[in-house]
């Protein structure tokens, strides 16, 4: 609990790549009731992971390469280095006055311009989502209508 940024580092195991897939047209209804439960961002393989987890003593996360391909087209280009809040900075905020557990995940937020909100496109069943971070590698999934 309330864990210094200048400390944070040290209790940061490793990264990975994460992409938490929003149902845009399911949270544009759920929003209108502005409370309650929500599904658009928590369905059956909408929070993939992967493709492995990198030490942090093997990459310098504060200035990573990120790219986002929707079938080999680039739609997003971006760096760790914009990020508003390094790392370390969002694990000591997150422990202010809560504690925070060994195998925690902590999502970082989307690479600016990197959702399709932004850029008004949008996926569909049988597009390949390539999510490839330099030194990490590359998080692929294909969309699939589910029954």
């Amino acid at each position: 609990m309330n864990i210094s940024a200048e400390k944070a580092g040290e209790y940061i195991l490793g990264y990975t790549i994460f992409n938490d897939i929003s149902a845009r047209d399911i949270q544009r209804k759920e929003m209108a009731l502005k409370l309650g439960p929500a599904k658009a961002k928590s369905f059956q393989n909408s929070n993939v992971m992967g493709p492995c987890l990198v030490t942090s003593d093997e990459l310098d996360a504060g200035n990573l390469k990120m790219t986002a391909r929707i079938n080999g087209e680039v739609w997003s280009d971006g760096n760790t280095c914009d990020m508003h809040f390094t790392f370390p900075q969002l694990v000591a905020y997150l422990s202010k006055d809560d504690p925070l557990y060994p195998g925690e995940f902590i999502g970082s937020g989307t690479v600016g311009f990197g959702c399709g909100m932004e850029l008004d496109r949008w996926i569909k069943p049988g597009d390949v989502i390539e999510l490839e971070v330099e030194g990490i590698g590359i998080l692929r999934n294909r969309v699939e209508r589910m029954a």
